[in-house]
């Protein structure tokens, strides 16, 4: 087996660095590179009996295997007609689109599906329900959630990440479903990347260790091996996802074949070797074509070298993807090796298209039965043709007590202590504690991105049944032995504190929502650090409690801290951080640190892609790196980089807002912010929702009814920001119009900005009024209905008008007194100084 020649592997990483990208790479497969590997999972399928079935069935019923769409865009009695072997709920959808569902609403929908399942020759092919349980079973509300894989990574504990496997499999399966896409065995090598978190290591050999524990916990072994308590587990994403240029999201692997195996290719082989039967194929590039497409890697590799025998599933819409593809018609995709198109919304004309490329040949029936034949074969595997049906499970494990137990033990094990000068922690349980950070009462940071929702920022605390926040954790921790803690959001308090307790950090995203610019920390409340500056300056202890999905530059941070603790994203059970911070009331040790950074940790902004046995190799803290409290270890002052304001692109808008959570309607006067996908409002004159243009999620769907008052819908800053650096930006605003607009009924719409002045400023400018808005109505209708245009606005226009760059409030609204329909993809400010001057401020009238 290929784990053999794991030690030959890791001596040969030492040779891997940084500069990989920069090597004379081929986009021609490399014949010299051996992918071969020896499939020792045994098969108790009969061919026969599959071969049968594939027989007697029809091209259409055949093509209805390979189809997978999304609760939202099916209906069981769409699944019965189309015969289709496959649905998902993606991210953030719930039966009845209700978010609040029971497990018997889920159930149900389980068996409403599973009594569509097509028939042939009386034997029923069961359809099966796959969902992203990537953390828990993070779609249900009331469900464990576990860490992030990225905390995980920092247990090193193969054993507990087994277990985790094993209760996630039993919340799954209390809602009737028994396919999840987990785990994700991706490699990250920068950590710019918005799924950094979701890989357990940038080190392929931990990465295998425990993504080969996790499969075995969800799908069981042996004895067990996909029993009534386990389920189908799916190895993710085949390949090089963590290794692309940039840390862009969905962008290109530029790597040779050899390190295209050895860095990103190790997980795969234990995943084959732990009896994995899907493995997802990946939205990234290699050298430039995308895997989706890449029958080299699909078939030859994956297929072929590797004896992967089960089935290859695709990514959202993801072979909509390729050179000369759409979402509905890509033939391209299934010849090069994908099995089951993961087609969330245009699947009726995909089925269509796909079933006309079988009867002209462009795909080949025998590439047809060879994907459904490994459909049937993994389906009869998971015991689906013997009557297993998901949802009969009798059980309820969602929340159960034991998974707690173990999400605690989980997040003990996880958080890693990088400082702890004069040895602060443990605290001692009888002191007043001062808690200050947001992040100490929203729960839904503790939780990160894929929980509940896509993004995970629309959650309240309503949402996490049974689940306390950080500040209601240590409050309950220190009150039992007689301590006292209170919480301020300034850093005031109504009593001296002995220590404060900082909890800050990255705010919930996820995928290409979470791409950044800079590895700086740039804490989204730009007054957080004056807040730590001053309570330090007043002799107070400090311990920073740090969330977030990746290793970042957080010098400022460290070097104002006494102790520092990174608590990555660690979900539902956070005692698992006061069992370890706090002693017992005697002083004793409740639980020593025992994470280590599975991540290396950058000491400066141009350690991007700093990565173990890198040849220049100087991490802040290495690989490996972590405190007890047997050790000595003092920090000293260490250089310090601010973060990067002054930018030459300000994105604020990329399907939602950025930072999250910042995005308000006006409806009849009354301003409420909004933090969901889905939103109506009280009177039902405006609505949001979120769809799909160049992928998942990047756009918004923004509905006013007519009304007397205008409705507004807008993007704003959470504190006064300055834009005075882009003198040159121009606003650009890609968009869509999906209704007409009647300028003879006086309708318009208008776009505004808001700032706000100081004294200075109303005294050299002689008001008090800080607003902008244009009339652009007739810059919409400028270009054609239901085409994506771009609306360009030179920064410039704004201020001319009035606007205080210095301290902007909300840079973009729209409001509109007409039945206004608009999709809008993105709102950024970017530098174009030659392309501002050409366009003149005359073209937008003032309102």
């Amino acid at each position: 087996m290929y784990k053999n020649a794991l030690i030959v592997l890791i001596i040969f990483l030492t040779s891997c660095g940084n500069d990989v990208v920069n090597q004379d790479v081929s986009i021609e497969s490399d014949n010299s590179v051996d992918w071969s590997n020896t499939n020792s999972c045994k098969s108790t399928v009969d061919p026969d009996f599959i071969n049968t079935l594939i027989k007697n069935m029809t091209l259409e019923q055949k093509v209805g295997q390979i189809i997978m769409p999304d609760i939202d865009e099916v209906t069981p009695m769409q699944a019965k007609e189309y015969s289709l072997g496959s649905f998902l709920n993606g991210g953030g959808k719930f039966p009845n689109k209700n978010k609040n569902s029971s497990i018997d609403d889920w159930k149900e929908l389980s068996k409403a599906y599973y009594d569509a399942s097509p028939v042939v020759d009386d034997i029923l092919i069961p359809i099966i329900w796959g969902t992203d349980a990537v953390h828990g079973h993070n779609n249900v509300i009331g469900a464990t959630i576990f860490p992030h894989n990225i905390g995980l990574g920092s247990t090193m504990n193969a054993d507990l990440i087994q277990e985790i496997g094993a209760a996630v499999a039993k919340e799954l399966l209390s809602t009737g479903i028994a396919w999840t896409f987990a785990p994700t065995i991706t490699v990250p090598q920068n950590d710019l990347w918005g799924r950094t978190y979701e890989g357990y290591s940038e080190n392929p050999e931990l990465v295998a260790t425990l993504g080969e524990a996790m499969i075995k916990g969800l799908q069981g072994q042996g004895e067990s091996y996909l029993d009534d308590n386990h389920v189908l587990s799916t190895a993710k994403h085949f390949i090089g996802d963590g290794g692309t240029l940039g840390g862009v999201d969905q962008g290109d692997t530029i790597l040779n074949e050899a390190d295209l195996k050895d860095i990103h290719g190790l997980p795969y082989y234990f995943a084959i070797d732990s009896c994995i039967q899907t493995i997802m194929a990946s939205f990234n590039s290699w050298n430039g074509d995308k895997l989706h497409g890449n029958k080299y890697l699909l078939t030859d590799v994956l297929k072929g070298d590797m004896q992967f025998n089960g089935l290859i599933v695709g990514d959202w819409n993801g072979h909509g993807q390729l050179p000369g593809c759409s979402n509905d018609n890509c033939p391209e995709s299934f010849n090069a090796g994908v099995d089951i198109f993961m087609a969330p919304d245009e699947w009726k004309e995909l089925y269509k298209n796909t079933l006309n490329q079988v009867q002209d040949g462009t795909i080949s029936e025998s590439r047809l039965d060879d994907a459904v034949r490994r459909i049937l074969r993994v389906k009869n595997i998971l015991g689906l043709f013997d009557n297993r049906k998901p949802h009969e499970f009798t059980q309820n494990f969602i929340g159960f007590d034991t998974h707690r137990e173990i999400a605690r033990r989980a997040v003990r094990e996880s958080i890693v202590l990088l400082k702890n000068n004069n040895s602060l922690l443990p605290l001692d349980p009888k002191k007043h504690y001062l808690v200050v950070g947001q992040s100490a009462i929203d729960i839904k940071n503790q939780m990160g991105g894929w929980t509940i929702s896509w993004q995970g920022r629309d959650n309240l605390n309503s949402e996490f049944p049974n689940t306390s926040n950080i500040f209601e954790t240590i409050k309950n921790a220190v009150e039992v032995s007689g301590g006292s803690a209170e919480f301020s959001s300034n850093g005031e308090y109504k009593k001296r504190p002995d220590v404060v307790i900082m909890v800050y950090g990255e705010e919930p995203y996820a995928e290409g929502d979470g791409d950044r610019d800079s590895i700086i920390f740039n804490n989204p409340n730009k007054n957080f650090f004056s807040i730590m500056q001053k309570l330090s300056l007043d002799d107070f202890p400090i311990v920073s409690l740090f969330i977030s999905g990746r290793p970042l530059v957080v010098n400022r941070e460290l070097n104002i801290s006494d102790s520092f603790v990174q608590l990555w994203l660690p979900g539902t059970a956070v005692e698992g951080i006061t069992d370890v911070i706090f002693s017992n009331a005697d002083g004793a040790i409740k639980h020593d640190f025992s994470g280590k950074l599975a991540y290396s940790w950058p000491k400066n902004s141009s350690q991007i892609n700093l990565n173990l046995n890198d040849k220049d190799y100087s991490p802040l803290f290495e690989y490996g790196y972590g405190l007890t409290f047997n050790d000595s270890v003092f920090i000293e002052k260490l250089d310090e980089e601010r973060p990067i304001t002054e930018l030459d692109k300000v994105v604020l808008f990329v399907g939602s807002a950025f930072p999250p959570n910042n995005e308000f309607v006006i409806e009849e006067g009354i301003k409420r912010k909004v933090n969901a996908d889905f939103y109506e409002s009280t009177k039902k004159l405006i609505k949001l929702q979120k769809m799909d243009y160049l992928k998942q999620d990047d756009a918004k769907n923004i509905s006013f009814d007519k009304s007397l008052t205008p409705n507004f819908w807008g993007v704003e800053n959470q504190y006064s920001d300055s834009f005075s650096y882009m003198e040159d930006a121009i606003l650009e605003i890609q968009y869509r119009l999906n209704s007409r607009i009647n300028l003879n009924n006086n309708e318009f719409v208008s776009l505004s900005s808001e700032c706000t002045k100081n004294d200075y400023q109303i005294h050299i400018s002689g008001s008090k009024d800080c607003n902008v808005s244009f009339d652009i109505t007739e810059n919409l209708l400028n270009n054609d209905l239901k085409e994506w245009s771009t609306l360009e606005i030179p920064f410039r226009c704004f201020k001319e008008s009035g606007l205080e760059d210095s301290s902007v409030t909300s840079l973009v609204s729209v409001s509109s007194n007409s039945s206004l329909n608009i999709d809008i993809h993105s709102i950024m400010l970017i530098n174009k100084s030659d392309q501002a001057k050409q366009i003149e401020c005359s073209s937008f009238k003032n309102l």
